[in-house]
């Protein structure tokens, strides 16, 4: 009875991180369907981006690291998180922006003339970074991540999707892409998150939980440098109070429902 009790404990959970990921692609989609319908003005997209890369960086301290440094000493969770920073930053710096978000300060007015040459490297940037979305959730159950953490955890990256869909969107239409085109390709770039999801819940399970740690410990470098750099870039090219507002709103947000989560839980 007690092993029939631990199976559909742990059935219902992977059901419910399956639903996670569904869930993510889903708010990614739901951006990516209002900026290919409405003309979005940067400075409201400028503070939701600030606000998502506050979660993002609130997911992370609040969460990520504290989770793995449970299951991994400190100098290999730090090294994990360096990989995961250094991973994006490269891919930044060599590929495409990593981020729609970070990219859409950075969009120029000749994209119309230039689409074809940045849309391979705009696509498997973002496919890269929706792969490790999916994969922090996936690998929760095997990770043995508390509730808290899975909780909050899912809360930072479906705040994060709706601009993320927003900003690659409008990308896509300032591009010169029709509606339809901009929008499939959203969601086929957003499918890398279900990618992701499928890998770390099917492919991971037998990982040791020290190196699901560290797996976690490298997801949570590379929200760090999106956090970052999405808000840095913004800071440079607008106002500082909304940047900064939203951002910490974002951290506040996320800090606050990991305590929440995590009082309720205990």
């Amino acid at each position: 009875m007690a092993l029939e009790a631990f199976g559909d404990s742990k059935i219902m959970s992977g059901q419910v991180i399956l639903w996670q990921v569904l869930a993510a692609y889903v708010f990614a989609l739901a951006g990516g369907s209002i900026s290919t319908s409405l003309h979005l003005a940067h400075k409201p997209l400028c503070a939701l981006i600030s606000f998502a890369a506050g979660t993002l960086l609130g997911v992370t301290l609040f969460a990520i690291l504290p989770e793995s440094l449970g299951n991994s000493p400190w100098w290999a969770v730090a090294l994990a998180a360096a990989t995961g920073y250094a991973l994006f930053f490269f891919i930044s710096k060599y590929v495409h922006h990593v981020c729609p978000a970070c990219a859409a300060s950075h969009f120029d007015a000749d994209a119309t003339r230039h689409f074809s040459e940045i849309a391979t490297a705009l696509i498997v940037a973002l496919s890269i970074h929706s792969t490790t979305d999916g994969l922090a959730l996936g690998i929760q159950q095997e990770a043995a991540a508390a509730e808290a953490v899975k909780w909050s955890l899912f809360s930072a990256l479906c705040i994060h999707k709706v601009p993320e869909g927003l900003a690659l969107g409008s990308l896509l239409i300032g591009a010169g892409l029709q509606r339809s085109g901009a929008l499939g390709w959203v969601a086929a770039v957003e499918a890398t998150t279900l990618l992701g999801g499928v890998i770390g819940y099917f492919f991971l399970a037998k990982v040791s939980t020290f190196w699901l740690g560290l797996i976690m410990a490298h997801v949570g470098g590379g929200f760090f440098y999106l956090a970052a750099h999405a808000v840095l870039g913004e800071m440079m090219k607008h106002g500082k109070k909304l940047v900064l507002t939203s951002f910490c709103a974002g951290v506040t947000l996320i800090g606050i429902l990991n305590l929440v989560l995590r009082v309720f839980s205990g």
